[in-house]
Formats: structure tokens, C-alpha cells, sequence
């Protein structure tokens, strides 16, 4: 899909974006973290939004969560805890500094839509989960999209923190976390 010198100026432009933010960063920039003259940009590309825009579509920049990604067993604990391990294998520290950096008003109309279909996977499989235990008669009335909502943002929340803080702020390890965060959760909704 991409040559050798377009994957070079993809990669160091989504790393400048990590670092610098998007707005910051010139071309002048790219050129030099990707070791390559600045004209090259312009023959490959047609400025820095059409570099961000083609990374998007890759794997090494893009989560590319999908609900075929989660599974169900039954077990209300043992799934939650392995959808919370799937989106955090796929939504890594690296993705939310990506995400931030791609939220300038430059480019978030171009931007949003790839950056909410991570979420919205998320929030549509657990959608589907506890309305499947809502049908069961196991969360007795409560509402499905806060559960939702409450669930997602409980993950995000740790991977956002992990990626503005690395262990400076907790040294606890993300499979400890989803083991005890999915407990509390469960519980506090009235499942066992």
C-alpha cells in the first residue's frame, strides 16, 4: 500500500503528532524526524493533514476495534474481564496520545469519525451484552447505557491515565486492574 519513504513519513509525522500535537509540528519537522528532504513530503503527499489521514487507516496508528474482536461465554465476570483485556490490548497508551493529538480544530472534522469508532464498538458490544442480561432478567431494570457508559469510561479512563502518566501516578499492573475494576463492577450492579 505504502512504499518504504511514505511508512518513514507516516510514522515520524504520528509521533511528532504524539509529541508536539499536530498544530505544533512542521513539515520541516517530519522531514527531519523521518531523515528524508522535505520536498519528499510534497511528492508523496499533499501536506501534513493528508499524512495523518492515510495513518489513520493503518494498524500500527489505528485500534482497529471490531465487535467480532469480543466473545460471549456466560459468565458475566470472566466476559467483562475479557472485554476489558481486548480493548486494552487494542486501545494502547499510544493510541489515546494519537487520539489527543488528532482532536485540534484543524482536523477533527476529517478526524472524528476514526476516533469515535473505537468507542462506539465498545459501547455497541456492551450494549448488546447487558441488553442479552437484561432479557435474561439478571439486571433488573437498570439502564443498559449507563452500564455502557460506566464500563467504557472505566477502560478508558485507565488507559488515558497510563498514557498521561505512565507509573508516576499507580504502578498497578493493567491485568490487576481489570481483575479488581471488573469485580467492584459487578458487584456494584448485583451480579455474581
Amino acid at each position: 500500500m505504502y512504499d518504504e519513504t511514505q511508512k518513514k513519513i507516516i510514522d515520524a509525522t504520528m509521533n511528532l503528532v504524539m509529541e508536539k500535537g499536530y498544530s505544533a509540528m512542521t513539515t520541516k519537522d517530519i522531514a527531519k524526524a523521518a531523515g528524508i528532504n522535505e520536498c519528499t513530503i510534497f511528492r508523496r503527499f499533499q501536506g501534513k493533514k493528508d499524512i495523518v489521514l492515510s495513518a489513520m487507516e493503518l494498524p500500527q496508528w489505528n485500534p482497529c476495534l471490531r465487535e467480532e474482536d469480543f466473545s460471549f461465554s456466560g459468565d458475566v465476570e470472566k466476559d467483562l474481564i475479557s472485554f476489558a483485556k481486548v480493548y486494552m490490548r487494542k486501545v494502547t497508551p499510544q493510541m489515546v496520545k494519537v487520539s489527543i493529538g488528532l482532536r485540534t480544530p484543524e482536523l477533527y472534522r476529517e478526524t472524528a469519525p476514526g476516533i469515535m469508532r473505537v468507542p462506539q464498538t465498545f459501547k455497541k458490544v456492551l450494549l448488546r451484552y447487558f441488553g442479552n442480561l437484561q432479557q435474561q432478567g439478571k439486571l433488573a431494570g437498570q439502564n443498559e447505557e449507563a452500564l455502557a457508559m460506566q464500563f467504557l469510561s472505566m477502560n478508558f479512563g485507565f488507559v488515558f491515565l497510563e498514557a498521561s502518566f505512565g507509573e508516576k501516578l499507580s504502578d498497578i499492573r493493567k491485568e490487576e486492574y481489570i481483575e479488581s475494576s471488573v469485580k467492584v463492577f459487578v458487584h456494584g450492579i448485583g451480579l455474581k
